[in-house]
């Protein structure tokens, strides 16, 4: 003969287990905001702020970066590799085209900051 438990009691259980994690879970929270708050502050580290032209060569390697990884997926793909498919192929080749018009048109806005600089009387 099998023995079925209560639903009563497998019930009580299940609260009285929730409880134990909320109150867990409160408790955790209240030394991660008693730590932030009574803790030792931090000294604040200046940060170096990067050149425009660091910011402008990053842009342009991570949209380098987003191009070749489509361009490899779609290889792949054209290939025949089963882990690829064309989902993934399509997203990442939105991406690149996406991150390019987005690239084109700041370098578009330096341009034209550029030239009405220049164009500015002394």
């Amino acid at each position: 003969m099998v023995q079925r438990a209560d639903i009563n009691s497998v019930l009580s259980d299940i609260r009285s287990l929730r409880s134990q994690m909320n109150q867990n879970q409160r408790v955790e929270q209240d030394q991660s905001v008693r730590g932030r708050i009574d803790g030792p502050r931090q000294v604040d580290q200046v940060q170096e702020t990067t050149s425009f032209n660091d910011m402008l060569g990053k842009a342009v390697n991570t949209v380098n970066d987003v191009q070749k990884n489509a361009s490899e997926l779609r290889t792949a793909y054209d290939m025949g590799d089963p882990n690829v498919d064309i989902t993934r192929v399509m997203i990442a080749a939105q991406k690149s085209s996406v991150s390019f018009e987005a690239l084109t048109q700041v370098r578009n806005r330096v341009v034209k900051a550029y030239e009405s600089i220049m164009n500015m009387p002394i």
